[in-house]
């Protein structure tokens, strides 16, 4: 009897925490230092992370070609020198090989 009431009261806290976690929120913790000319050549678009729900900062997260994502200080002068760029690379639209 003891041990069915223990083994039910540790199924329920375990639940409890399980469902205590929620939905996870991609969201950036911190800011990259300034990157290097290579890694900005190959950022092909970036997303605005705004403060609400899980995430605490304003960010701006660039993703490469590779779809790797970093995220920047969007009060930084070089993160919106790359934000200009890469608009600028989305109006042009991509390359066509002939």
């Amino acid at each position: 009897m003891r041990f069915s009431t223990l083994f039910f009261i540790l199924l329920l806290a375990f639940l409890c925490l399980t469902l205590a976690q929620g939905a996870y929120e991609d969201c950036c913790l911190r800011y990259v230092a300034p990157v290097k000319r290579s890694t900005k050549r190959t950022v092909v678009k970036y997303k605005r992370q705004e403060v609400d729900g899980g995430c605490n900062i304003p960010a701006i997260v660039f993703i490469t070609k590779r779809d790797r994502a970093f995220c920047a200080n969007p009060k930084e002068q070089w993160v919106k020198k790359l934000m200009i760029f890469v608009d600028k690379l989305a109006r042009k639209g991509p390359k066509k090989n002939i």
